[in-house]
């Protein structure tokens, strides 16, 4: 009996050297290659990896920064999906935010840096830096309070008041009517940000040769070449920009707390992160606010997997 179970073990001993020894030989022969990518590869686990796998943990756990974490195991998930209502008011904003602005501000960038690369390059740059401005400005909430300011001297009820359309002011920032839409439409305004400079640098990198060899091929118009040349050639680039959009649609904070304050009148402008930002922040309840860290990032992963899949298709 002994003898087999030596035997056994020494099998997959010798199973597990055949499996990782091609991969330690690669490892041998590119050490001086793994040395310049160890403190990369180390601040990324230190400040990534580690962070995310402690969250993961910590949001089955009672956890209030002043006592050991206490295990409890699914009870954070049950509280947020069956007791939390202002969670899924949140949930609901995010969605409704993210399903807006992320398509719409990805193909905005997309348009607009295609356009502009066809332009000579001075006034391409010209435009870059005119349309990458707003996304870096540090006044840009504030212009934007002053337009939507509640009262008669805001730039929109003047306007509105001016030429009869409403009786009174309207309190753009404060009315749940109106407030998360009014954030929506400041977010786009904003958007031309990163996203926008890759796809420019994206559209910059390709051959002009491949359009030589496309029109040869029978590519006929300019939404041809596109679809055909253009968006295949730089799918890595539209894999960053997507990835790019979905962090800032889902992950929306500073925007919402900039114009409808924090809390928001009636939690109406209130998203996934702000109430993250609430528990984990304000009340120190980590371990629930793990847990609503822990949802957002398996969502966001989902709908990466999701834009992964369909940016696969692109020229077919």
């Amino acid at each position: 009996m002994r003898i087999s179970i030596i035997s056994s073990d020494t099998k997959i001993k010798e199973r597990l050297y055949n499996r990782f020894s091609p991969v330690l030989q690669k490892m041998k022969e590119n050490k001086t290659a793994y040395l310049f990518l160890a403190p990369f590869a180390l601040i990324f686990f230190a400040f990534i990896v580690l962070p995310v796998v402690m969250s993961i943990i910590l949001s089955f756990t009672h956890y209030n920064m002043l006592e050991s974490p206490q295990w409890i195991g699914w009870k954070n998930y049950i509280r947020l999906f069956l007791t939390d209502d202002v969670f899924l008011k949140a949930v609901k904003n995010t969605f409704v935010f993210a399903i807006i602005t992320g398509p719409v501000s990805y193909f905005a960038c997309l348009l607009f840096a295609w356009m502009i690369n066809e332009l000579g390059p001075k006034l391409r740059a010209i435009l870059t830096l005119l349309f990458y401005a707003p996304s870096i400005s540090g006044n840009a909430f504030l212009i934007w309070t002053i337009i939507f300011s509640g009262d008669s001297y805001g730039y929109i009820n003047g306007f509105l008041l001016r030429w009869g359309f409403i009786d009174e002011a309207i309190l753009w920032l404060d009315d749940p009517r109106y407030m998360l839409w009014v954030i929506i439409l400041v977010v786009l305004w904003l958007s031309l940000g990163t996203s926008f400079l890759v796809f420019i640098a994206g559209l910059q990198g390709i051959d002009s040769k491949l359009y030589e060899a496309g029109a040869i091929d029978g590519v006929k118009n300019r939404w041809q070449e596109l679809w055909y040349l253009t968006l295949p050639a730089m799918r890595g680039y539209l894999m960053f920009g997507a990835i790019i959009s979905i962090t800032q649609s889902f992950a929306a904070s500073s925007q919402v707390i900039a114009l409808a304050g924090f809390p928001s009148t009636d939690y109406a402008a209130r998203t996934v992160v702000t109430h993250l930002i609430d528990y984990g922040n304000i009340r120190f309840e980590m371990g629930y606010a793990s847990t609503i860290a822990t949802v957002l990032f398996l969502v966001m992963i989902l709908t990466q997997q999701i834009v992964q899949l369909l940016l696969k298709k692109v020229g077919e």
